[in-house]
């Protein structure tokens, strides 16, 4: 093949694509011996285009979800303890309430125990996209040694708490109680999500201090104990990261 050639097909090639993508422009630069670096280069981008693609995809498919009619009803009732008579949504509730709104869009989501030491246990749920992006959110506690459960059972009902809970951050969805009675004065509300993503992105001790008192008190406003246990946890986890040493701090 003589130079000619090569000229006369690259000028083909820019008639049949007259706006080259990354794919292309590489296919080109490795057809003319481009350099190592050129290619790199051009492998980086069309990496960040796909990215950028896929995170578009994703941003599209979960604002489609969230136009669904999701409905997750607090069907299990508590019977003793502090919280005798309070409803929730147990984990089956909640997953066999988003799976189809979820899977109708191309999402799905996962679990993965991140961390597991003998104190504290960390969840990991993630949502994926057909396309290709994920987004993931953490929350970890300690073993839930309450009502005279064994090492195991207390280790397995926190792992279930932590999934029922990074799922519904994930999601951004909540329960709700089974009540038809329209004239029933709606409750306060409280935005897990909002709240777990401020205090997780909180960078200094004080600043962790001063949106834990204030987020624990629109929780406790809110009458929701799971929405607080599940912040303290966040505040919790967020303690350890910002000061490992510490044994005590903000949610004490």
């Amino acid at each position: 093949m003589n130079a000619i050639t090569t000229i006369e097909e690259n000028k083909a090639m820019q008639v049949i694509d007259p706006q080259p993508t990354p794919a292309s422009m590489l296919a080109i630069a490795v057809q003319q011996g481009a350099g190592i670096d050129m290619i790199e280069r051009l492998m980086a981008l069309q990496e960040r285009m796909t990215a950028a693609a896929a995170k578009s995809d994703y941003d599209r498919a979960f604002s489609a979800f969230k136009s669904e009619a999701i409905k997750i009803i607090k069907a299990r009732k508590v019977t003793d303890g502090p919280l005798k008579n309070k409803s929730y949504a147990e984990l089956h509730d909640i997953v066999n309430a988003v799976t189809p709104a979820l899977s109708k869009n191309g999402l799905s989501f996962s679990w993965k125990l991140t961390k597991d030491e003998r104190d504290w246990l960390e969840v990991t749920c993630t949502v994926r996209h057909v396309g290709g992006h994920v987004e993931s959110v953490s929350m970890g506690g300690p073993p839930d040694a309450g009502g005279a459960k064994n090492a195991i059972q207390a280790r397995a009902s926190t792992v279930s708490y932590l999934e029922r809970y990074t799922l519904k951050a994930a999601l951004g969805v909540a329960e709700q109680d089974d009540d038809t009675d329209g004239n029933a004065p709606a409750a306060p509300t409280f935005d897990v999500a909002g709240a777990l993503h401020e205090i997780e992105t909180v960078t200094t001790w004080d600043a962790l201090e001063k949106a834990w008192k204030r987020l624990g008190k629109e929780a406790l406003a809110a009458k929701s104990k799971p929405a607080y246990d599940q912040l303290k946890a966040a505040v919790l986890a967020r303690q350890k990261a910002l000061r490992p040493a510490a044994s005590e701090g903000a949610a004490a």
